[in-house]
């Protein structure tokens, strides 16, 4: 196992938005040093980071610099092209691995790799024309979600498939990009695991959370979720599996289907995820320290929590109700430092605290 990093060595993070800013932020607190590679400009990460560099992933000059000015890299997308990768990890380990980003770059290899190592998943085939389509109906069936295999988030890339009439226009919808049919699961809710794997093999998991989407963008995260104790097991039976079989290091968002009590993994995201941003509130370490603690080789916390909570995404104009949020007790704020709200634009969230914890197993 590596060394861990000590305090003023330092953190190499690919993207700079908000997820990058909360690492930054949780590096800081201890006494990690980070520095953010980010193509675009006005990166949230850069007004919290040691260091911003600004360059696209194919300047091999600025990828080099970069790698040569930190001890680890690790990143808050899944989409860095894998030359960039491949650059960097000649000078530098990547936590986590390049098999996890590998997998998580591409609907089909991921849902592949699920059902491989026994995970149930919705009903999927390939469909990127007009005869891989007719065919994967008559596998998936009706209705379905057409989907492009690659950089599709927050209901973006998607296209519903009621019926016959529908495929034309949803082949379309694509824009010549290789898809994917999945089929519609009718779940009682869903649930997504925050959980993490250290240097050390160790594994920790967060209470499960309850997702409410409003279209196709995550609302809320409730905790703890309407789910049994044996549910509540499966859940972090899965979250190990998965963690275990990707040789992991670092945070890992898994959503999942709760039909009956019976799971089905709907992705996985291989770094900390907005389902898990409640942690800040309600428990007693959040995911992006258990992050930076993961790839610095740190040891884990058991993530205890400590409080039943709320996290509502502030989205858009959502960001106009920051004065009254600002009022309200209990009320935890967090800002992306974004300029500019756009419809379907993440402002910020806030955690509410509900009560202390309780146990509705």
């Amino acid at each position: 196992m590596s060394e861990p990093l000590k305090p003023g060595q330092t953190i190499g993070i690919l993207g700079g938005g908000q997820l990058g800013r909360m690492l930054s932020m949780a590096a800081a607190r201890l006494g990690l040093r980070v520095v953010v590679f980010e193509p675009g400009a006005g990166a949230p990460a850069g007004e919290t980071s040691g260091g911003l560099i600004t360059a696209s992933y194919d300047d091999e000059a600025a990828l080099t610099a970069f790698a040569q000015s930190v001890d680890v890299v690790t990143y808050e997308f899944e989409n860095v092209p894998a030359e960039a990768l491949d650059l960097i990890q000649a000078r530098v380990p990547i936590r986590p691995n390049r098999q996890a980003l590998s997998v998580s770059q591409d609907r089909l290899t991921e849902k592949t790799f699920l059902n491989d190592i026994g995970l149930e998943t919705a009903a999927f085939a390939i469909a990127s024309d007009e005869a891989e389509l007719a065919q994967a109906l008559g596998i998936v069936g009706m209705p379905a979600i057409l989907k492009t295999r690659r950089l599709g988030y927050d209901g973006k890339g998607q296209a519903w498939i009621r019926d016959r009439h529908d495929a034309a226009n949803a082949l379309v919808a694509m824009n010549g990009a290789e898809a994917l049919l999945e089929g519609v699961v009718d779940f009682d809710r869903e649930i997504s695991v925050i959980a993490a794997r250290g240097l050390d093999d160790t594994i920790a998991c967060f209470e499960p959370g309850e997702n409410v989407h409003r279209d196709g963008i995550l609302h809320t995260t409730r905790v703890p979720a309407e789910i049994s104790p044996a549910t509540r097991e499966r859940a972090f039976g899965i979250a190990g599996t998965i963690l275990t079989a990707l040789d992991y290091v670092g945070v890992i968002g898994i959503e999942l289907f709760d039909r009956g009590g019976d799971l089905i993994v709907n992705e996985i995201a291989p770094r900390v995820h907005n389902s898990g941003h409640w942690t800040e509130a309600g428990a007693v370490i959040d995911q992006f320290e258990q992050h930076i603690r993961a790839v610095a080789g740190w040891p884990l916390v058991d993530p205890v929590r400590h409080s039943d909570v709320e996290m509502t995404n502030l989205i858009g104009d959502d960001v106009d109700l920051v004065p009254g949020i600002a009022g309200e007790t209990g009320a935890r704020l967090h800002l992306y430092g974004k300029a500019e709200a756009r419809p379907g634009r993440k402002m910020g969230h806030v955690t509410r605290v509900l009560a202390p914890a309780s146990d509705r197993h």
